[in-house]
């Protein structure tokens, strides 16, 4: 089996309003706006990213904007729940944030680690784990969250599956990861050196509904690849597993390998060459639309097709207008 895959590079989802996520992940919980782009695959729908300063992989929340799709809640072979990591210190001023944007929390405990757990724009569910890592962390200085307390990138991901037993064996046997705990009904698994950004836990209900894509929903979860041979490796393990396993694709920002866990749940292996600033230097990312080369043709015309998106300045107070939605009943 090759390296084990050191933890999360990036995980995307879908949202319905590129604004209003915008709006919300920036002015509320402080991530920078790293990237704007094209969904590579559907050119005329964004592809935004949101991450620490520099866009380090394992601190990469991304959306596509598909306003056409509905909205659906998460089922089975799909991503229950993203977790990013923040100091311990920080559980109750992320509590007093949230609320004072209109953003309903609730703290909890789990494998003796504080959770605040709350829901996006798109009723995405989200969770804050008092477990952070500074070590890979680029803070941005001039956010709007004192670097103290500022999101250190991810803490994990929760899969929720229809049969533990499929997707555990796979983890464990096939792709590099090790289990470390148990508790109320979910399974804690690790990979690399463990600690955040390199945890995955796993639910199983058997009576799950399977998840659509659709507003609200994960896409993907991306694990980090340290260098193409890394990935190429990989690859060629995951076919011998069994898994049906795409080609390297080349995303710009990083090269990639799709294929689905036995539970359903879409993995991406990305590496962590070259990066966002490939395109745009470090103090102006996510400035300008940007295009993989093979669209830069389209370019007029894609930007006359995509809604503008006015990304808030650091100093703004939050919003209202993001808020919009919170509490719909869906």
């Amino acid at each position: 089996m090759p390296a084990s895959v050191p933890g999360i590079h990036h995980v995307t989802c879908i949202t319905g309003d590129v604004q209003r996520n915008v709006d919300f992940y920036v002015t509320v919980l402080g991530l920078r706006f790293i990237k704007k782009t094209v969904n590579f695959d559907v050119p005329d729908t964004y592809h935004l990213y949101f991450a620490d300063y520099l866009g380090t992989p394992g601190t990469a929340m991304t959306f596509f904007g598909w306003p056409h799709l509905p909205w659906r809640a998460q089922g089975a072979g799909q991503v229950a729940a993203v977790s990013f990591a923040i100091p311990s210190a920080a559980i109750d001023f992320w509590l007093a944030r949230l609320r004072e944007n209109g953003v309903e929390a609730i703290q909890s405990t789990r494998f003796d680690t504080d959770v605040v757990t709350f829901r996006d724009p798109d009723q995405l569910r989200l969770e804050l784990v008092g477990q952070a890592s500074d070590e890979r962390w680029a803070p941005w200085p001039e956010g709007p969250v004192a670097t103290e307390n500022a999101i250190r990138g991810f803490h994990s991901v929760t899969l929720l599956v229809n049969e533990e037993g499929p997707s555990a064996r796979f983890l464990t046997e096939n792709f590099g990861f090790r289990e470390v705990g148990r508790e109320a009904g979910r399974v804690r698994f690790q990979t690399g050196e463990g600690g955040p950004s390199a945890v995955l836990e796993l639910v199983a209900d058997p009576d799950a509904p399977k998840g659509e894509e659709a507003i609200g929903t994960v896409h993907h979860v991306a694990w980090r690849a340290s260098a193409d041979d890394h990935e190429l490796a990989w690859r060629e393990a995951l076919v011998g597993a069994g898994r049906q396993v795409t080609p390297v694709i080349n995303r710009k920002y990083f090269r990639s390998i799709y294929f689905r866990e036995p539970g359903g749940v879409l993995f991406e292996i990305a590496t962590d060459q070259p990066g966002f600033t490939v395109d745009e230097p470090a103090e102006s990312l996510g400035s300008a639309l940007q295009l993989p080369p093979q669209y830069e043709g389209r370019r007029e015309t894609l930007k006359f097709n995509l809604p503008p998106i006015v990304v808030p300045t650091p100093a703004a107070p939050a919003a209202p207008k993001a808020m919009e939605g919170m509490k719909e009943s869906r």
